[in-house]
């Protein structure tokens, strides 16, 4: 009787054993070809022949803090500078849940059916605890994705600010060399990536939903000061009246603000990426932005001004990434740090006889 109480209805089968999916042939020839790195010209080649594999391996190189790896990026990115600036550089914004893949998929599909060739530098967050990121931008946009003339790039955010410095900055340069005349940036939408998106961009577009609360709690000074154009997704069933409500506020709004150097009012309109509609409007608002800025030199004045920005934030990210690979640095820094919980020095003390360390070793 106690036997056949201690009987359970769940039984597990047993497993079936996995193919052997490569032979070790086949794994051998693909270890060698990871060993083969290609030369700097032979990406470089490879990237103004329009060849995606090569682009995504320079991207990688681009993307190391290895210093072996930044000579070499270094070089790919001089010899395809010539080839570049011949873009439009779009900035998409919005908080987790605005949409913005499903709406980057429906834009980015709208410009390939123009003829456009559109690159997607997508930036995924990365965890502060386990420090890995999902990367899974290409799943969402799995129509996008499968476009010969698109290319999407999901890269961790890391530690630096928002997921956007000098990585993605030079990463549009190897993508124009490589012929995508329509570069799309999206951001991680925590806030301060939008800053230093902003500074890399031509175009700077906030992506919002209405019924969310409070249309007013999203006026805020910074992020809307730099939007060129707030849309308003969502914007199908029973959403189409709650967001030509939120419209109307936000344009309200917009008239709060001062006039932009560049001579343009920001447009407010809706969308709904989900049934792809009211897409095209918002490609002619930014067509006509490009027309403005073109034709007052606004465009040319503000890729000036950022390129002498990103000269600046290269030599400090550099300068932090010598400082840091700096041989019994770690060791130098913790037993600073101890000191420094202690009591024993001053935080400015220890910092300023780190760095004195430092360049001493370089004279």
């Amino acid at each position: 009787m106690e036997e056949n109480q201690k009987k359970s209805a769940l039984k597990e089968k047993d497993g079936i054993p996995q193919p052997e999916i490569l032979n070790a042939s086949s794994m051998q020839k693909v270890l060698l070809k990871r060993k083969n790195q290609p030369s700097a010209e032979e990406l470089i080649a490879g990237i103004l022949a329009q060849d995606k594999v090569a682009l995504s391996r320079a991207i990688t190189l681009v993307e190391s803090t290895n210093l072996d790896h930044l000579v070499k990026a270094n070089e790919i990115i001089n010899g395809c500078l010539p080839h570049a600036n011949k873009s439009i550089r779009i900035g998409i914004t919005g908080v987790p849940g605005v949409g913005k893949s499903t709406f980057i998929e429906a834009f980015g599909k709208h410009l390939t059916s123009m003829g456009k060739k559109v690159a997607v530098l997508a930036v995924d967050p990365s965890s502060t605890i386990s420090h890995g990121s999902i990367l899974g931008d290409k799943t969402r946009m799995e129509e996008l994705v499968k476009d010969e003339n698109a290319f999407i790039r999901p890269s961790a955010s890391g530690e630096t600010l928002g997921g956007v410095a000098r990585k993605t900055r030079e990463t549009i340069i190897l993508c124009e060399a490589c012929g995508f005349d329509t570069i799309i940036i999206e951001t991680v939408g925590v806030g301060q990536s939008e800053t230093a998106v902003h500074s890399m961009v031509d175009f700077f577009l906030l992506l919002k939903i209405s019924g969310a609360g409070d249309e007013l709690q999203g006026i805020k000074r910074g992020i809307m000061e730099m939007a060129d154009t707030i849309v308003i997704n969502k914007a199908d069933g029973d959403n189409i009246a709650k967001a030509k409500l939120a419209k109307t506020e936000f344009n309200r709004a917009l008239h709060l603000f001062p006039a932009k150097n560049s001579g343009w009012i920001p447009k407010v309109t809706t969308c709904s990426a989900f049934e792809k509609t009211g897409i095209d409007n918002v490609w002619k608002i930014i067509a006509d932005y490009f027309e403005l800025v073109k034709a007052n030199h606004y465009f040319e004045e503000k890729r000036q001004n950022q390129n002498q920005f990103w000269m600046m934030e290269t030599i400090n990210e550099q300068l932090k990434n010598h400082f840091h690979q700096f041989p019994s640095m770690d060791t130098l820094l913790k037993n600073s740090s101890k000191a420094v919980e202690e009591g024993k020095i001053s935080p400015f003390q220890a910092a300023t006889d780190l760095l004195n360390l430092y360049f001493k070793s370089k004279e």
